[in-house]
C-alpha cells in the first residue's frame, strides 16, 4: 500500500517503529524489526515525510509489522530548507493526531501529498500561511468547515467580532460573549485559503496567523476530540 511516513521512532535495539498515513487504511502503525541495523534494506526507506510503498503484515494488536518497503519519493528539498521542513513535519504532525487507524483517509493522504510536493518544488513556500492553509483544508476533508460570512449563533451578517469553536465559526458582538477576538484579516485569510489550491495559499502575518491558530485549534478540539496545539 502507499503511505507517506509521518514519523519514526528508535524501539529495542535495532527496529523501528512507524506512524503512516495511507489511502485505504487512514493511519497505520508498525514495527520495522532490524530497521537501525546497517545492512538492513529497510532503514533508509522509513524516512519521515517519505511516500513509500509498504508490505504490512497484521498481528493480532493494532501494531503491524513491516515485511517490505520501497521508496516512491524523498523530498530532498525539503529536508535541507528550514521553513520548508517545519511545515512538512508540523502538517504530518497534524495528520498522525487527526487521522485514526482502519477509516480510509484518501482526501487526507492526498492533501498531504499535495504538500509535500509543493514544498519540495519551491521551498520557500514555507510558512505560516502555507501552515495554517494545510490546516483549515484538511479539517474540510474532514467534513469540518468553518461559518465565516454569518454569524454563526444567530446568522447576523455584520458587527462579526469574535471566533466561538463551539457554535463552530465567527460570533457577533451580541453573541460572543466569551468567544476569542477574530480579525478581519484572520477571517479574510480563511475565506481565502478554502477559495484556493492550496499551491495559491495566501500569506499571513501575526498576530492574525495566531488568531487563526487559535480559532482552527478550538475547532478540532471541539468537534474532532483533537488536541492540534504544538508543544515545545
Amino acid at each position: 500500500m502507499e503511505a507517506v511516513v509521518l514519523r519514526s521512532m528508535r524501539y529495542g535495539e535495532a527496529d523501528r517503529i512507524l506512524h503512516a498515513v495511507t489511502p485505504e487504511h487512514g493511519r497505520v502503525s508498525a514495527i520495522a524489526k532490524g530497521a537501525r541495523r546497517p545492512r538492513s534494506k529497510l532503514g533508509g526507506r522509513l524516512e519521515p515525510l517519505s511516500a513509500v510503498r509498504l508490505e504490512l503484515q497484521r498481528g493480532r494488536g493494532d501494531l503491524m509489522t513491516v515485511v517490505g518497503a520501497d521508496t516512491l519519493v524523498v523530498h530532498h528539498r525539503i529536508l535541507t530548507a528550514h521553513a520548508a521542513l517545519e511545515t512538512a513535519q508540523r502538517a504530518a504532525l497534524v495528520v498522525d493526531r487527526v487521522c485514526v487507524p482502519d477509516e480510509p483517509a484518501e482526501r487526507v493522504h492526498g492533501l498531504l501529498r499535495t504538500l509535500l510536493a509543493l514544498l519540495d518544488e519551491a521551498p520557500d513556500r514555507g510558512g505560516e500561511g502555507m501552515a495554517l492553509a494545510f490546516e483549515l483544508k484538511l479539517l474540510y476533508a474532514l467534513g469540518l468547515q468553518p461559518v465565516l460570512t454569518t454569524c454563526a449563533a444567530c446568522g447576523r451578517p455584520d458587527g462579526l467580532a469574535g471566533f466561538d469553536p463551539v457554535a463552530g465559526g465567527v460570533v457577533c458582538s451580541a453573541c460572543r460573549r466569551g468567544a476569542p477576538p477574530i480579525g478581519a484579516a484572520a477571517v479574510g485569510f480563511m475565506l481565502e485559503a478554502l477559495g484556493r489550491p492550496l499551491a495559491e495559499a495566501p500569506a499571513l502575518e501575526r498576530p492574525a496567523a495566531g488568531e487563526v491558530e487559535r480559532a482552527l485549534t478550538g475547532l478540532a478540539a471541539e468537534h474532532l476530540g483533537v488536541d492540534l496545539r504544538r508543544r515545545g
